[in-house]
């Protein structure tokens, strides 16, 4: 399986929060699924950061690649065809983000793994 995470489960997985299910936590570390963190997960944290949002033990453009590689999860860039995606998303969600992340989904056929209702919303494959 081909798995994008969702920001928060990134951050639940990299920092063993309890709130991440067994399931999903079996299908991060299972070697046989690929596992993706968006370029626009890293932009959110970014953001949330800068805003006094979210602590991090270090600041963000290091701490996020150190655990990304750390933990054997591939980046997946934001491109062309997947914001072009946004033309035909149904605004169900509002969050800039998290719209993104759906639009990558459905461009390279990824599995999201959330627990966002708003995102679970659209037709596409959740874990």
């Amino acid at each position: 399986m081909k798995i994008l995470l969702d920001t928060h489960i990134f951050l639940w997985f990299i920092s063993g929060n309890t709130k991440l299910s067994t399931d999903v936590r079996d299908a991060i570390c299972d070697p046989d699924n690929e596992i993706y963190l968006s370029a626009v997960s890293i932009w959110e944290v970014i953001v949330k950061y800068q805003l006094g949002k979210l602590a991090l033990p270090e600041s963000p453009e290091i701490y996020l690649p150190k655990q990304r590689d750390l933990h054997q999860i591939s980046s997946l860039a934001l491109d062309e065809n997947s914001v072009g995606q946004l033309a035909n998303l149904p605004l169900l969600h509002r969050d800039p983000f998290d719209r993104m992340l759906v639009c990558q989904a459905i461009q390279n056929g990824l599995t999201i793994a959330t627990v966002d209702p708003e995102v679970c919303a659209y037709s596409i494959s959740v874990l």
